[in-house]
């Protein structure tokens, strides 16, 4: 009998325990392991990563115009406190942040804006090196047209120009020919004197404003690859990315536009939607490859394939490419039905044949500054090059996982020649393919 009582005992004393423990880790709540801010013209992203999924809920709030979220199982912690010291002065959408304790298991955050904003709150679970996600998304209620952010650099170019062009392409291209030829530009012909005031000739279609969309890969959330020294490939893809669009943008004929400007996260179907949007005539996505093992090495040209992958390495690259919306963090909620799928399904044999001019052209030039990984222009089902009316081409400058490349990669000399040659391959491309007239509409 006393032994049956002694066990009942252990029993009780062991459910008490289990109890006891459970209630401490209620009480203890969800930690947060990381945050992070990620401000930009476009939007302006905050994320919370935890140990556990969070449930919030979100109100936005107006004069003075503020977010307002309720975080259920999270208690006060230091974590938090850095995200209200990462809020920046330039921040476009944020001017300021408050989290306190608005339960015994509810936390309060307090996001002051400086403009009215659309908000998307939303969970993404785990993936790659991250936790739990709690994402909040701030997109200005009057959203920046990429188009517009384009004309008004073409504008501000063309100031010296009398009246307000109705077309500022068009304005700007006329500009250039009242400068006369240039080296960059060896079809331009000379002015015709008559008996009235000179007069600049009308540009042909091949003479027109050239507008190049430049996609540097990855970006905010999505680190892309990382060398073994800890060298980021979104940091090394904007860095070359923003000296082509110095080289670009000298040419008097030629304007480049960014995907991205900053490390901020772009889905993959947004940037063909930017590169579309400003009637782009190429698109170039800039990449650092990666591989398991530090071997591999040596530049690499992609374009888009109706029939598979060239290969199976390309095959994997393009998975592991088109895998960035998932670690970026997108919320697929939000997306309109079957626009993400139309966005991949979309290309056609002319803009294939096109890309293939131009990746032969840029791959050409990548051999005068470094290895060639394959001496022939690849094809896969890449998705950020599925847009059915501009050339495009994805580049990988080097493989970020070998050690020596990744040390190329860093040095700013090296960022200059990889620069210069996808600017000479450019230029050998609409050398021999002048581009038409422009039938889009603005």
């Amino acid at each position: 009998m006393r032994v049956d009582l002694s066990r009942r005992q252990h029993l009780v004393r062991g459910a008490s325990l289990v109890l006891l423990l459970g209630a401490g880790q209620l009480a203890r709540g969800a930690q947060i392991l990381a945050v992070r801010l990620w401000p930009a013209r476009d939007y302006t992203r905050v994320t919370l990563e935890s140990d556990t999924a969070l449930q919030a809920s979100h109100s936005l709030l107006a004069d003075p115009p503020r977010l307002a979220i309720d975080i259920e199982g999270l208690q006060l912690q230091p974590t938090l406190s850095e995200l209200v010291a990462k809020v920046r002065p330039d921040d476009p959408n944020i001017a300021g942040i408050r989290v306190g304790q608005n339960g015994p298991a509810r936390l309060r955050m307090v996001i002051d804006l400086k403009q009215a904003v659309l908000a998307q709150v939303f969970s993404l679970r785990p993936v790659a090196a991250y936790q739990h996600r709690l994402v909040l998304d701030l997109y200005p209620a009057r959203p920046t047209d990429p188009l517009d952010s384009l004309i008004a650099d073409l504008q501000q170019r063309a100031s010296k120009s009398s009246g307000s062009p109705a077309d500022p392409l068009g304005e700007l291209i006329a500009e250039r020919d009242r400068r006369g030829p240039t080296a960059a530009s060896p079809a331009a012909q000379p002015t015709t004197q008559t008996d009235g005031p000179a007069r600049a000739p009308r540009p042909s279609a091949t003479e027109r404003m050239v507008i190049v969309a430049l996609d540097p890969g990855h970006g905010g959330e999505d680190p892309g690859a990382i060398g073994p020294g800890g060298t980021r490939e979104k940091d090394v893809v904007l860095q070359v990315a923003l000296l082509l669009r110095e080289r670009i943008n000298a040419r008097p004929q030629m304007r480049a536009f960014l995907t991205r400007e900053g490390d901020y996260f772009v889905p993959l179907h947004v940037r063909v939607q930017k590169a579309r949007r400003v009637q782009a005539d190429l698109l170039i996505s800039i990449h650092a490859d990666a591989f398991f093992t530090p071997r591999p090495q040596g530049a690499s040209v992609f374009v888009l394939s109706e029939r598979g992958a060239s290969s199976s390495a390309a095959r994997w690259l393009a998975d592991k490419e088109n895998s960035a919306d998932g670690v970026g963090g997108l919320n697929v909620k939000a997306l309109e039905p079957n626009v993400r799928q139309a966005m991949l399904d979309m290309s056609t044999t002319a803009q294939i044949n096109d890309s293939l001019q131009v990746g032969g052209a840029m791959l050409g030039e990548l051999a005068r500054v470094g290895r060639l990984h394959k001496p022939r222009v690849e094809q896969a089902g890449f998705a950020v090059l599925k847009a059915p009316d501009i050339p495009s081409v994805l580049v990988e400058t080097a493989f970020i996982s070998n050690p020596e490349e990744e040390a190329r990669l860093r040095e700013p000399d090296y960022q200059v020649q990889l620069a210069d040659a996808l600017m000479r391959g450019i230029e050998r491309y609409f050398a021999k393919n002048p581009p038409l007239a422009r039938n889009r509409p603005l």
